[in-house]
Parts: C-alpha cells; structure tokens; sequence
C-alpha cells in the first residue's frame, strides 16, 4: 500500500468530476482571435464567447505567461490570471518550474478555488493530470493492460512511478525476486501492471512482478513448444539444493536430480556442480502442463559401465579404490563411474565384525570380480579373492578334491570286478549242481 506521504501529496477537492480521457475542457477564444470585419451583432455575439464561464472542479486550458521560482501564472481568459503553485505544478517533489513548462505552453488545470482569500484564481496542474490519468489508467486495469513511467522517488517500502498520477510500486513487487536497493530504479521506465485502484484514497497499486510473470509465461509456452525430449543443451547452473540443481537453459529452469549427475555415487550435488558452471545435459522429460523440465548431466557422457563391462569378465583381478564402508560391507570404484559392493564376508579370509574396522575410505585395494549384472548394472567384489594366499590355498584345496575324487574311483573299480567274479562263479556252481541232478525231486 501506497504511504502516508504518498497521499499527503494529492490535495482533496470536494464534488470533483470523474477522472476520463474524454474530460470536458473549458477553452476561452482570446480577443485576438476575433475577426476584424465585424457587424455589430457579430462582435457581440463572439465577445460573448470570449467570456469563460466556469465553476470549482472544471478543467480549464490556458497560456503560460510567467514562471516564478513558487508558482506559474496562466492566462485562461478570466478578468484574473490564474496561479498555480508549485506544490500543484507537478507530481514530482521539489521540482524547477522552469523543467515543467515554458512562457507560452498552452497547459490544462484545474480550478482549486475560484477566489481565494486573496482574491486569487488557484489552479492545479497537477489535478488536471490525475483527472486525464485516472480516466485513462482505469480503462486500462479494466482491460487487463500494462501501465509505463519512470520511477520518480523511492519512498518507503517502495517507488512512486510517474503514470500521469503517483503509482505505488511495492518493493517486493519490483522484480521477480525481493530487491534490497532500490536507488538504483530511479530514472528507470518501467512497465507493470495494475492491481489495486481506489480514487476515494487516490490509491493506484502497481506490479512489475505480474508484468513480468505474465510475460515469462508467454516465453515459458513459447520455449516448452521447441523444447524436445532427448536433445542436448548447453545451460548455467542457477542453484543447487539437495536433491540436484537447476540449469538455466535459456528461457526456463530445468532439475538435474542428484541421480542423473554422475555414473558415481554422488552424496550431495555440490560434489559435481557449483552455481555458475556451463555444463551439457540432455533434456529427459518435459513436462508442458506443469512446465517442469527433467535432464541429465551423466547422460551427456560415455557410458563407463559398457567400457568397464567390455574389457573385465568374471573372475578378472582389478585394482579399486573403497569410497564407502558400511554395517554390510564396503562400496569399491574400479574404474570412472563403476562401483562395486564387497561384502563382509567377502572382506578377509578371517571373519570380520566390522568392515570399517579393516577398510578405510580411499584405501587402494585389488579386488575380484565374483559377479555381473549387466541389467541392473551391478558388479559384485572380493577382496580376499584376490589375495595371493587365497589363490594358492583354492588351488590346494581343489587339488585334494581331485585326488579324492580319483581315489574314491580307484577303490570303486576292485568291487565292482569282484561282484562280477562272484557273479560268475555262482553260475558255474549252479550249472555243476545241475549237472550232478544234484537238487532234483
């Protein structure tokens, strides 16, 4: 809201006409203007034109004719010049006459006070401004438009804008974000809107804020319209928050989520990304109804698990740096963008009650590839594997399961030759016992 010395600036005048574009004027013909072949009907008859006839409130139009350093004289054709003082000479505080007009201008006012107590005309330049603007600014916020001047005072809270009357810019509706200074404003034209009109307070509201919001809208359609999924910008990191940053993208802000920064684990946006940095994204999704923007940032790199799955198979030994510890192992990079898990289990050959206990963030260590999931792009590890010690006591121990195996074998064979020679020497018995008639009836 407008303040207090913003209104004690417009002087009250009772029973005043509406404010309109189309204000009845007053214009008296000087005497000079008549024509000199006259008959005497018509000299009368035009004298009587030359006659202004007027009342408190009406806008009258006149000449210049002197300046002083506290007011402005006008001719308007009364039997008195009219006096305009300085305080009604302009919207603007504490101004030179002579910057407002020139001996000669021809200038509308409006009457104050017909006769003073000095006998004099008032009139107000000013009121007779306020009177053409309100008209005029009135149609405008009925027909939604935008209003322009230039910022003639910072007050407090705000600016007073020059629209033809005293416009109040609120300093929280100055620019999309609050603006602190506003000294630097001044001199500026801005345009905005109007939101709050009240002509009993002679309050007029205004707001670059919705000005300007509205015409974002119109580039945020425009910009939503060319935007395609799947293609590659160039943007400016305007913030970062938790979840990711935001990328200026040339006409609107798009999120990069903290999961579309890089192929490694990433604790907090600000490890890859600071405000300011032009960074390549690819545009992912694109929202239009709730104009919201998803890209990625790795996305716009070589993927590192192809590479890393192309070159490594399972079983291969690969050097790795542990870039986490945790109660069920530790997380191990082997190679830009590919981290692992080693499981507890899988730390020592020795049982271990804690992986911290035994591993330490950025330790170097060897470890081995036990499994791949290409789908989930996952890579389990091993450490202990991959020690020296533990190859040499896999390889003895399968070394004795061959020899047991084999072993097992040999001393199979014999039985099976020997339930075979049994076999054998039961037929022959049999067939001796048959011939003999032994176990005939």
């Amino acid at each position: 809201m407008p303040t207090e010395e913003t209104d004690a600036e417009i002087p009250e005048v009772a029973d005043e006409p509406e404010g309109s574009p189309d204000l009845q004027v007053i214009v008296v013909k000087p005497v000079e203007a008549l024509p000199d072949d006259l008959t005497a009907e018509d000299f009368e008859r035009l004298l009587a034109e030359t006659v202004i006839e007027f009342r408190e409130g009406d806008i009258v139009e006149g000449t210049v004719v002197s300046i002083d350093h506290d007011e402005v004289l006008v001719d308007i054709g009364y039997k008195s010049e009219g006096h305009i003082p300085l305080r009604e000479l302009s919207i603007r505080n504490n101004v030179n006459p002579a910057e407002i007009v020139q001996p000669g201008d021809r200038i509308e006012a409006l009457v104050l006070d017909k006769e003073d107590d000095e006998g004099r005309l008032i009139l107000s330049k000013k009121r007779a401004q306020y009177e053409r603007a309100w008209g005029r600014i009135r149609k405008i916020n009925q027909e939604g438009g935008t209003v322009e001047g230039p910022v003639i005072e910072v007050v407090k809270g705000g600016l007073i804008v020059d629209i033809g009357l005293r416009g109040f810019l609120p300093a929280s509706l100055v620019e999309l974000r609050r603006v602190r200074d506003l000294e630097p404003y001044v001199g500026q034209v801005l345009e905005a809107k109007v939101i709050e009109l009240d002509r009993n307070r002679n309050n007029v509201v205004l707001s670059r804020r919705a000005f300007l919001e509205e015409e974002q809208a119109e580039q945020r359609h425009a910009f939503l319209d060319e935007l395609a999924e799947g293609e590659i910008r160039t943007g400016v990191v305007s913030s970062v928050v938790n979840f990711g940053a935001f990328v200026d993208l040339g006409g609107m802000d798009g999120l990069v989520h903290v999961s579309e920064m890089s192929y490694q684990h990433v604790n907090h946006p600000s490890e890859v990304v600071k405000v300011g940095d032009e960074v390549r994204v690819k545009v992912l999704e694109v929202d239009r109804e709730r104009e919201r923007i998803s890209l990625s940032i790795k996305q716009t790199e070589e993927d590192p698990w192809g590479t890393f799955s192309a070159a490594h198979g399972l079983g291969d030994v690969v050097d790795g740096v542990v870039t986490k510890t945790v109660p069920f192992g530790a997380f191990v990079t082997v190679g830009e963008g590919v981290e692992g898990l080693v499981h507890v289990s899988e730390i020592a050959a020795h049982r271990v009650e804690s992986p911290e206990l035994e591993l330490s963030v950025g330790q170097k260590v060897q470890v081995k590839v036990t499994e791949m999931d290409e789908e989930r792009r996952r890579v389990s590890l091993s450490i202990k594997q991959a020690l020296p010690e533990w190859t040499e006591r896999e390889a003895s121990r399968e070394h004795k399961k061959k020899e047991a195996r084999e072993f097992q074998r040999e001393d199979q064979e014999p039985e099976r030759e020997t339930a075979v020679d049994v076999d054998a020497s039961l037929e022959a018995i049999l067939l001796e016992l048959k011939e003999r008639g032994i176990g005939r009836r």
